[in-house]
């Protein structure tokens, strides 16, 4: 190889960034259906363990369990959930056909409901909701971190 040609693949070599780990993506439709809520744990928490993050998925199952319960008190039609893992994150989020975006409500002792905006507002790294071209979609994100073993890196 002449000297100019290596001292060019040399600048190139340098000049490619090197890639950064892909996020790791999954979403499930849900039917509008109270059996969806322990479905979508079950969802979550599978996905969770194949990624090596599943000791840590107590949290997020209990505001899975909260956003998908929304979805079904408060929209209509399908839900769909997805979830993505990407360098000690992880994200949630409930798509549904309801454009009126969720508020957090003072609830007071003797309400049966009315605190799980509360809970993701109090337990996730960051939360919130945007409308979409079909409803909206509520998410939440939350620091993980693989097991030991180094299963999900």
């Amino acid at each position: 190889m002449r000297p100019s040609a290596a001292l060019a693949l040399a600048l190139c070599a340098v000049a490619v960034p090197f890639p950064r780990p892909s996020a790791r993506r999954a979403s499930w439709p849900l039917p509008p259906i109270p059996a969806s809520v322990p479905r979508a744990r079950r969802l979550i928490y599978g996905q969770m363990t194949g990624w090596g993050i599943g000791e840590q998925g107590e949290i997020a199952l209990l505001l899975v369990s909260e956003l998908v319960t929304n979805a079904l008190r408060h929209a209509w039609g399908p839900i769909r959930l997805a979830v993505s893992y990407q360098e000690g994150m992880l994200r949630c989020e409930v798509d549904d056909a309801n454009p009126a975006l969720p508020y957090v409500r003072d609830a007071h002792g003797d309400d049966e409901g009315g605190r799980g905006l509360y809970l993701l507002d109090l337990l996730s790294d960051r939360w919130g909701s945007e409308r979409t071209s079909l409803g909206k979609v509520s998410w939440f994100e939350l620091s993980v971190h693989p097991h030991l073993n180094g299963t999900a890196a």
